[in-house]
């Protein structure tokens, strides 16, 4: 089976073109070689690709006839990919938050109507006076 149809197959990317750009970009390595869309890979190939800022590792124990259900996908592949790995992404993850909390940055509609209501009060209170 084709690579990029293996990993769409076993659920790593969404899309098969995804798997296509990544080859592209040399994401992706069958047993240590940069691997083409069309490389063909068999049981026991190793394979590793970049995905999400990790570098996932597996190997493939059997080839799935198509795409298979989530539940289903340790059947054809044996994930080696490091507990670290997982660990940074959540590291990174939690420093993103820290930085930057969501909501904050350029005002919504509805924070720029609010900002423009506590102005007029606030002008209005002025010719009060």
């Amino acid at each position: 089976m084709r690579i990029d149809k293996y990993l769409w197959c076993v659920r790593y990317y969404k899309t098969r073109n995804m798997v296509t750009e990544a080859c592209k970009k040399n994401h992706i390595t069958v047993n240590g070689q940069v691997a083409k869309p069309s490389k063909e890979v068999f049981p026991t190939d190793k394979i590793t690709f970049r995905k999400d800022q990790i570098t996932q590792m597996i190997t493939v124990l059997d080839i799935p006839e198509s795409r298979v259900g989530a539940k289903l996908v340790d059947i054809y592949r044996k994930n080696e990919t490091s507990p670290e790995a997982y660990a940074h992404l959540e590291l990174l993850k939690l420093s993103k938050e820290h930085y930057r909390k969501s909501g904050t940055g350029r005002p919504t509609k509805k924070d720029r109507r609010d900002i423009d209501e506590y102005g007029n009060e606030i002008f209005d209170e002025d010719e009060k006076e």
